[in-house]
């Protein structure tokens, strides 16, 4: 199914994407640095010189431990959701997998994701954060990618049918931000269980014992994280493939 036709053309997509992203814009690649670091900038100060919690040091590694994955998580997850639609032309003209859209569409946020990490990495390594467990990275932001091209397939299906369904994904996005531990610290000891359930969180927790407490994530953790991605993966799969098929009617 995925010959070398089909990674052509998933070559071609993920670049369109990154491409029309900066179309026009001055400052090209730099405003995927300059978004997070003017918030963190701004967060940083308000919550080390207005607001001061004694339980967070290095607050601008902390934040940006949050607010990346966070990120990524709703760019990618909103645009993936509307990729259907945005690319009805070529999906009536073109006999592709339909699948290759929105999985084509999270790659393509990945390369924007690529430029955002390697500005965390650069902030940790500034603060002598680097250890041997950082080689649990790849596989933690890989996680996050698998996870994302699942629901990606879900909710592009959805929105074939129900052109609603990207506002309510974007309306979760602005719920989830304060769902997962950005701005604030781990939450207390009974509720940390209950936050780990949440993907985004998780990835945080884990990203913040890394670079910031010189440990291994959690085994625990990562078993959530490795087989909830793989299983709503698999799910999406089997909901856009059933879903898939009258398609062509709706867009």
């Amino acid at each position: 199914m995925w010959n070398g036709d089909y990674g052509f053309l998933l070559h071609n997509l993920i670049a369109k994407d990154f491409k029309v992203r900066y179309r026009n814009m001055s400052l090209g690649m730099f405003w995927s640095l300059l978004n997070p670091l003017v918030t963190m900038g701004v967060l940083t100060v308000v919550f080390t010189k207005f607001m001061p919690n004694p339980a967070i040091q290095h607050y601008a590694l902390f934040f940006l431990c949050g607010l990346i994955p966070y990120n990524f998580f709703a760019m990618a997850w909103s645009t993936g959701t509307s990729s259907l639609a945005d690319n009805a032309h070529l999906i009536k003209r073109v006999a592709v997998p339909r699948e290759i859209i929105p999985i084509a569409t999270v790659l393509g946020n990945s390369l924007h994701l690529l430029i955002q990490v390697a500005l965390l990495l650069a902030f940790a390594l500034a603060e002598g954060r680097i250890n041997r467990y950082w080689a649990w990275l790849p596989l933690l932001w890989a996680m996050e990618v698998v996870l994302l091209c699942g629901l990606s397939l879900i909710s592009s299906a959805v929105n074939v049918y129900v052109r609603d369904t990207r506002y309510l994904v974007e309306s979760f996005n602005a719920v989830l931000f304060w769902l997962v531990p950005i701005v604030y610290p781990f939450p207390r000891p009974e509720y940390r269980a209950m936050f780990e359930l949440n993907p985004v969180a998780a990835l945080v927790f884990a990203l913040r014992d890394i670079l910031m407490e010189g440990k291994p994530p959690a085994a625990s953790l990562l078993t959530q994280l490795s087989l909830g991605s793989v299983a709503v993966l698999g799910l999406g799969l089997l909901l856009f493939r059933r879903m898939k098929r009258s398609f062509y009617d709706y867009l």
